[in-house]
């Protein structure tokens, strides 16, 4: 009996966009022989259903089922393509653990560790994961410059904590241009991290749980037109993203172990992808994400094929693992 996924997109974040295009891709990949698959958008003011007809039907929140032509439907599993809030948060983690539904994103704690790039890096720290110099700051803070430059020093990187897909991001050159850089920030968070400009090699690897065992996907070099992997570079044409990365064997063996120690560290499930650069060629962890993108134009596709798996199989494979957890 075929079984009804709920593929969940939209969210509450400036990356709703995209997240609507990748949860668009797994509607239209998942193998119908196997799947009932239904589209629901996610959005602040409306949980709902849309069908082929973009008609809508609101989901029942209490039980996350809809009513469609007076029949009821309920679902065996949800497919998480939410990229931001909710749905790489820990929100809708929580929501569905506490009606017992499977989904096909980590946890709620992983989900909300991850998101949150200080907290991630503290808690990796620790077991000798190499990160950037950094330097937090809340909204309502005061913004001393020299301090900030003597901590992570110039040029740096202005990051929201809890955003992707590059929103909020400044690359600092001068003093001068720390405020708005940092103004810019806040307006997508009240959390902000800034971090030391590391010059090196940018990779992207993803790892996931497959066939019921952890397995570290071909690694992605990432070449930016930009002057950094920005909105642009990712989702408008503005890098080249080469997989497999032009690095080394030894390099990329470090990267590997490195990506999968986190992945194991963190007892993670279903899909990650870790960005790393290069320093003294050591892989040192920009972030963690763990509802990356699905579009044609993502990394984590694209590196599932040249792994010999095809999408119809990278996305089956996530349902399937999380019904049986």
């Amino acid at each position: 009996m075929k079984k009804n996924i709920a593929i969940i997109m939209g969210g509450y974040s400036s990356e709703y966009k995209i997240s609507l295009k990748s949860g668009n891709v797994v509607y239209n990949t998942l193998d119908k022989n196997k799947y009932n698959a239904y589209r629901v958008h996610i959005f602040k003011n409306k949980w709902v259903f849309v069908n082929d007809l973009d008609e809508e039907f609101p989901i029942d929140k209490n039980d996350f089922s809809v009513l469609v032509n007076e029949t009821k439907i309920n679902f065996d599993c949800v497919f998480n393509a939410i990229h931001g809030s909710p749905g790489e948060d820990g929100y809708m983690q929580a929501y569905f653990n506490l009606l017992n539904m499977p989904q096909t994103s980590c946890s709620m704690y992983q989900a909300a560790l991850t998101f949150n790039k200080r907290d991630l890096l503290a808690t990796l720290k620790p077991y000798g994961i190499k990160t950037a110099e950094s330097y937090p700051l809340n909204l309502g803070d005061t913004i001393d410059e020299d301090a900030i430059i003597a901590k992570v020093g110039l040029p740096c990187f202005v990051k929201a904590n809890k955003a992707g897909s590059s929103f909020g991001i400044s690359k600092v050159y001068k003093k001068e241009d720390l405020k708005t850089a940092i103004e810019k920030s806040f307006k997508e968070d009240n959390e902000i991290i800034i971090e030391q400009f590391l010059d090196g090699v940018e990779v992207s690897v993803g790892v996931i749980t497959y066939n019921k065992e952890t397995l570290v996907l071909p690694i992605t070099e990432i070449v930016s037109e930009n002057d950094f992997f920005d909105y642009e570079a990712k989702y408008e044409g503005k890098s080249q993203e080469i997989t497999p990365a032009r690095i080394s064997e030894a390099y990329a063996n470090k990267v590997r172990i490195e990506a999968k120690k986190i992945y194991e560290i963190l007892k993670m499930k279903g899909f990650s992808r870790s960005e790393f650069i290069s320093k003294n060629d050591e892989p040192y962890l920009l972030e963690v994400n763990t509802v990356p993108g699905l579009t044609e134009e993502s990394i984590l596709p694209q590196q599932a094929t040249e792994a010999g798996i095809s999408l119809v199989d990278l996305f089956g494979n996530a349902i399937e693992e999380a019904l049986n957890n």
